[in-house]
């Protein structure tokens, strides 16, 4: 079963054999919070998600408990779909706003042809470096963990695709996007990789996943929706 918005109650829910939960990540929380929170008012040892989003990044974050644990490759592999802004003219260690920027660059006022031009550039297949600030582990170790202490590795570039990457706006030094993409892809590294190419550096301002696969942010619980239900249910099967 998919614990999905739209339901005014979880009582034929049985998380400890194994349910899939929609939540809608706010801002400013870890995916580890979310699974956290999930795993404490369900009253669940297993819970894990199906693809971290970072703190900053809002959107939809495919949750499984029990026995459906099994099933967080699957949903891995789904191609996700994403809407943000990237905001010229700076660079920052993270990729994005949660450091502060390294570097401050003149933003020339480019054309949409010009910002059209480049974006065809990372349409279909490329190669494309994780950024440091990342879930991905290293020798046993997340790689934001070893950033935060001032550690830099060189991480080799993956082959990821971008199936569509359409430009929604322009009001330099901001441009709005949506964008499909596989398994593996970061935006933050995209618009680095933009900013670069166009020559003004980028950092990633605001990002938001709106679909996995063909599920969608719409059908997601917020957190604070999730959490009533899951405490009612807790409160009624104990009386």
């Amino acid at each position: 079963m998919i614990v999905k918005k739209g339901l005014n109650n979880i009582s034929g829910c049985d998380f400890q054999s194994g349910e899939i939960i929609f939540i809608d990540k706010p801002a400013g929380w870890t995916s580890f919070r979310v699974v956290h929170k999930i795993r404490k008012a369900a009253g669940v040892k297993k819970v894990g998600h199906a693809g971290t989003l970072d703190p900053l990044a809002t959107g939809l974050l495919i949750l499984a408990t029990g026995k459906k644990t099994k099933e967080i490759s699957k949903y891995q592999s789904y191609q996700k779909t994403y809407t943000g802004t990237i905001l010229l003219g700076m660079t920052s260690p993270s990729m994005d706003m949660e450091t502060e920027p390294d570097n401050i660059f003149p933003v020339p006022a480019f054309g949409r042809e010009e910002i059209l031009k480049v974006r065809d550039k990372f349409l279909g297949k490329i190669l494309q470096v994780p950024p440091m600030y990342s879930a991905i582990k290293f020798g046993g170790k997340t790689m934001y963990n070893l950033a935060r202490k001032g550690k830099v590795l060189e991480l080799a570039p993956r082959e990821v695709e971008i199936k569509s990457f359409e430009i929604k706006e322009i009001k330099i030094p901001e441009i709005r996007f949506e964008v499909t993409c596989s398994k593996g892809t970061y935006i933050r590294s995209l618009a680095n990789d933009f900013g670069r190419e166009l020559g003004c550096g980028a950092v990633l301002g605001s990002l938001r996943r709106i679909k996995i696969g063909e599920y969608s942010v719409d059908e997601a619980f917020e957190m604070d929706e999730i959490l009533s239900l899951l405490n009612a249910e807790i409160h009624t099967a104990a009386s």
